[in-house]
């Protein structure tokens, strides 16, 4: 029995390390990518302006990012059914306006937060059920309620700008619930955790990637189609709204147009995390990187002195860019 040797401990255990690492490199490949391109825009952007790498300023893009990333979540979750959600924006700002408004008229602060979610699960169901019912494009959907949620926001306070009448609302954003972990950033995490872990991990989660790779082919597996885009939808919304929540407690004071630009930014930052805007990839990690790297270029723009204008600029750039990306990367594989 001589030249043959039994794998020993160490090599038995090694390899299954060494191709878990890979797999896990391959299933993040983007957002390696992602997370790389950010530090060399940080670092470019120190280069310039040292206080851009100081904690004070990495805590205020955290703060100042946490709202889009949880809307870049919702946003996501639609984008994967090959749907698309152009209310986010609008509901964002409904929602602040209405809390504020409720508290103006004695609410306190968790009942008039959760009287401003209610309206994120309106539109949601309202954005659910006009694509899966009634069977209307999402992109006319989302664009009706855009414009409905955007003028209710006006409506409310008559355009008027409100101060946030509970002096304890500031926690929701910036209090502790965890010692020494800003509820901002956890609940970034939180959300993120459990929405990545549902994608990945639950069947329910992997319907998601069925419906929007083939709506067709996932009704003939036996997959709920519609009951799993309704959810995406209204999802959406209530991200939507709790970002608006956590941005008013913020800075304590509500805006009619304070979502004008999220919608668009939002949209960005799924794509730019690597999700495909005809449905069927993207994941959580990704979005959430794509949200902090536009953080980081608006951040750097105002560091440097740029013009603030040209931000919109910059953020358009950087998702035709991921668009090229990610369609030079699809046509490669398809070539392979």
């Amino acid at each position: 029995m001589t030249g043959t040797h039994a794998p020993t401990a160490s090599t038995a255990t090694t390899t299954p390390d060494i191709k878990q690492r890979e797999s896990l490199f391959s299933a993040y490949r983007t957002e390696i990518a992602i997370a790389i391109a950010i530090v060399l825009l940080a670092l470019a952007v120190g280069s310039q302006v040292p206080q851009a790498l100081t904690w004070g300023n990495f805590a205020n893009i955290t703060q100042a990012g946490a709202p889009l990333i949880i809307m870049s979540l919702g946003v996501l979750l639609v984008v994967i059914t090959g749907g698309i959600d152009l209310s986010v924006g609008s509901v964002f700002s409904l929602t602040g306006m209405v809390t504020a408004q409720a508290m103006s008229s004695g609410f306190g602060g968790l009942s008039a937060g959760l009287i401003g979610l209610f309206v994120g699960l309106v539109f949601g169901s309202l954005n659910g059920f006009l694509v899966t019912i009634a069977g209307l494009a999402p992109f006319v959907v989302t664009l009706i309620t855009f414009a409905v949620a955007g003028s209710l926001a006006f409506i409310v306070t008559n355009g008027r700008s409100m101060p946030i009448g509970d002096p304890d609302f500031w926690l929701l954003n910036s209090g502790s619930m965890i010692p020494g972990v800003p509820n901002y950033i956890l609940f970034c995490v939180v959300l993120l955790i459990l929405i990545e872990l549902f994608l990945k991990k639950m069947v329910a989660g992997r319907w998601f990637y069925a419906v929007g790779s083939s709506s067709m082919a996932a009704y003939l597996l036996g997959i709920p189609v519609k009951r799993t885009k309704f959810m995406a939808y209204v999802a959406s919304s209530l991200l939507a709204s709790f970002a608006g929540l956590l941005t008013i407690s913020y800075i304590l004071n509500a805006e009619s147009t304070a979502g004008s630009s999220l919608m668009l930014q939002a949209i960005a930052a799924v794509v730019i995390g690597g999700a495909s805007l005809l449905g069927g990839t993207g994941t959580a990690v990704g979005a959430v990187l794509g949200a902090l790297m536009i953080t980081v270029i608006q951040n750097g723009v105002n560091l440097i002195g740029i013009n603030s204008f040209w931000q919109g600029s910059v953020t358009g750039a950087a998702i035709l860019i991921a668009v090229l990306i990610d369609r030079f990367s699809k046509s490669r594989r398809g070539a392979v």
